[in-house]
């Protein structure tokens, strides 16, 4: 097994434990409404049955205000089982035949270097997880050959004066330019935005959330 292999097994069982040993509404990134996303996601007034994909979705409640909202397209990942099994858990019959849950590796993929055509690429708290510039290379990569011309991407990261670790791990603290850099010049800059999180615990976190546009 090497490095990369390595790696990813501790990454995977890190956020599996993470689901396993605390309940949901009590993890540091839970989100009861997650308006910021939601706004967004509604200012690119996608038709009801886009392609909307959630990177690193957890047990995030944003599914369910999608589904509530009639969207009918929505694909959502993580690396850890654990977490995406809960979230289907918890969406209802009939609406969870609108989900479809793939468990991969967002800097090393398998199942999701096939994804294409995608309307909306969704990340709230994931990139900034990705320490290294192979693990951010790769990403990147992925977004830009995912998401169709016309698409969105929403990025939601720790900003600069967010805080430097979480859930025990390192994190990047990133700015509007740093992302806009990320992305390349297909992506335009739509929409930028500092927002406070207040935490379950009353803590607060603060990100940078932004929209950009896939240009032709």
């Amino acid at each position: 097994m090497d490095i990369a292999e390595n790696s990813l097994r501790d990454f995977e069982k890190h956020w599996n434990n993470a689901y396993l040993k605390t309940n949901v509404e009590n993890l540091g990134w839970y989100e009861e409404n997650p308006q910021p996303s939601i706004e967004l996601i509604v200012e690119c007034n996608l038709p009801k049955d886009a392609i909307l994909f959630n990177a690193g979705a957890g047990a995030t409640t944003l599914i369910d205000n999608l589904l509530e909202q009639g969207y009918t397209n929505i694909i959502v990942n993580d690396i850890s089982s654990v977490a995406l099994g809960e979230l289907r858990d918890k969406i209802v019959i009939p609406k969870s035949a609108n989900v479809t849950y793939i468990v991969d590796d967002l800097t090393n993929p398998t199942e999701l270097n096939k994804l294409n055509n995608i309307d909306l690429w969704h990340d709230r708290a994931v990139l900034h997880f990705f320490t290294e510039f192979e693990q951010q290379t790769a990403y990147f990569n992925l977004i830009r050959n995912a998401v169709k011309t016309e698409g969105y991407v929403i990025l939601a990261e720790f900003n600069l004066e967010g805080a430097k670790k979480c859930c025990g791990l390192n994190v990047v603290n990133y700015d509007e330019n740093m992302l806009q850099k990320g992305l390349g010049k297909a992506f335009k800059l739509k929409k930028s935005f500092n927002y406070t999180y207040t935490q379950p615990s009353g803590n607060t976190r603060e990100y940078v959330y932004t929209l950009f546009q896939k240009m032709a």
